[in-house]
């Protein structure tokens, strides 16, 4: 599979389209003053305690505030909050954290009550963007993820990635873990690690402490609500999460972005810094790359499937429902049971395409055609299961149930993408209604005739429908006008127009003369 990164910079925002063998996966929108991404750690205050919900709203500088849940406070969250209150002071004896000695973890069933205190200022992670009318979701379970790790303070275990499928390279990652990884310190080990050497686990492994300790010392003199570590620009993000063999193209039309971007590669995976290209071309970078045709044609709320498939995407206030319709083919000749087994297959493709394109998350239902044969269900199943292993966010399928449909759960961190496919109609300019038709005649008469009284030698333009009504018959419109005016006037039919659409251009130069 070969995956290019076309990356469209202009003066207020980055869009970055991700393709997997051509086609668009992915679409990110990156704004310049957008300051709440998923990984952003804030020293936030609390401003109220809710014990209904267990839970507190903290002040992160949003415009509304954030949320933060009991059970989303670290079992540690009395040791950092004692570090957060060191380094505030400028006390720096908790920088390294060797010799931390740990306060009493707090229990799982406790109360936000006996934890926090209004007005208290606290170290927290952006779990989720702010999404429609809500504020960010917070954690206080810090972590800081890089290239082949994922560090996490106040944790002693060892995670490796599940996609790892090798049992004796888990056992090898493990063991190396063991015996490089700071006290006080756990990790999580990212699946692009598989196969990496011990010096570029523990290149990535000594970046990410000086992280956590530079971000320990910015908290001096600190005052809630700021920010004290950024996550990288998501244009760099992305190259970090997903860089490997197969991506093989990063185009970028900006080059002060290009050069970030080499630099950054540079550090993580010196010999593919090659693949990253300037786009020099005058024509958009988009357009080049055929990105805005597909997003306009994927975008919409009928997605079509090559071989005359389509699927019908709908958004409620609870869910996502995508509806599979067949087209033409189970119309064709030949077994039923497996042309819609094979309709399904290419929807499925479709439809987990669509999950990462739209970013949807929460519950989605998709509504398959029917088959019969339990077989045909199981191995639709396996294929769906198949393909969503190439979705990064978390997830959770269920098999079909005797309706047909497949229960999807996707976990959802950023607002939707949701990019508006349709124009505003040219006859109505958006308002669904246009001129009665009945007066067109009318009032291109009453155009015409103030256009001839004041001299102006003009030809007429319409809808083939009104370039015949104004020219058949006897005496006709134009006859009527010839005379009128002495001058031969003609009319000229033009399919581009809408129904009731006409225009008048000067006869010697072509041009478009208005009213």
């Amino acid at each position: 599979m070969n995956r290019e990164l076309i990356v469209n910079s202009t003066p207020d925002k980055v869009d970055i389209a991700l393709l997997e063998d051509k086609g668009l996966v992915e679409i990110h929108h990156e704004k310049g003053e957008h300051d709440f991404t998923v990984g952003d750690i804030h020293l936030g205050k609390i401003t109220k305690l809710a014990s209904s919900l267990n839970a507190a709203f903290v002040d992160v500088g949003y415009s509304k505030d954030a949320f933060l849940h009991y059970t989303d406070l670290s079992p540690q969250f009395r040791t950092l909050n004692k570090i957060v209150k060191a380094s505030i002071a400028d006390d720096e004896s908790y920088i390294n954290l060797n010799n931390l000695k740990y306060e009493p973890e707090i229990i799982k069933t406790g109360k936000v009550t006996e934890v926090l205190q209004a007005r208290q200022s606290v170290l927290v992670q952006i779990l989720k963007e702010p999404i429609s009318t809500k504020g960010p979701r917070l954690t206080c379970e810090i972590s800081v993820p890089g290239r082949f790790l994922v560090l996490l303070p106040f944790n002693d275990s060892i995670g490796i990635s599940k996609k790892i499928p090798s049992a004796d390279e888990r056992k090898r990652l493990q063991r190396l873990m063991e015996s490089i990884k700071p006290k006080n310190f756990g990790v999580v080990v990212r699946t692009v690690a598989e196969g990496k050497s011990a010096a570029e686990l523990h290149d990535d492994l000594n970046g990410l402490v000086q992280k956590w300790e530079s971000m320990i010392k910015r908290l001096k003199g600190a005052v809630a609500p700021s920010k004290v570590h950024s996550e990288m620009r998501k244009t760099s993000s992305i190259v970090r999460d997903m860089l490997n063999e197969s991506f093989n193209s990063i185009v970028v039309n900006d080059a002060a972005l290009r050069d970030e971007i080499v630099t950054y590669i540079e550090k993580i995976a010196p010999e593919k810094a090659k693949i990253v290209s300037l786009h020099n071309s005058t024509k958009p970078i988009f357009d080049h790359y055929g990105v805005t045709r597909q997003i306009k044609s994927l975008f919409g709320k009928t997605v079509t499937i090559p071989g005359g498939a389509y699927l019908v995407i709908q958004h409620t206030e609870a869910m996502h429902v995508i509806d599979v319709n067949s087209g033409q083919k189970l119309s064709k000749t030949g077994d039923q049971e497996t042309t819609a087994l094979n309709v399904n297959k290419e929807a499925a493709r479709e439809v987990v395409r669509q999950l990462r394109l739209r970013d949807l998350g929460g519950i989605v239902v998709v509504d398959f055609i029917d088959m019969r044969n339990f077989g045909n269900k199981k191995a639709l199943f396996s294929h769906m299961y198949e393909l969503m292993k190439g979705d990064r966010a978390r997830h959770t399928i269920l098999p079909l149930s005797k309706f047909g449909l497949m229960q999807i759960t996707r976990e959802r961190t950023r607002p939707e993408v949701n990019i508006i496919t349709q124009e505003i109609c040219p006859a109505c300019n958006g308002t669904g209604k246009i001129e009665a038709s009945l007066l067109v005649t009318d009032l291109l008469q009453r155009d015409f005739e103030a256009l001839m009284d004041k001299g102006a030698p003009v030809t007429i333009a319409a809808h083939p429908f009104i370039a015949a009504y104004l020219r058949e018959g006897f005496p006709s419109w134009v006859h009527k006008w010839s005379w009128k005016y002495k001058k031969l006037v003609k009319v000229f039919p033009n399919a581009d127009y809408h129904l009731t659409e006409y225009h008048f251009f000067d006869k010697k130069t072509g041009e478009e003369v208005v009213v």
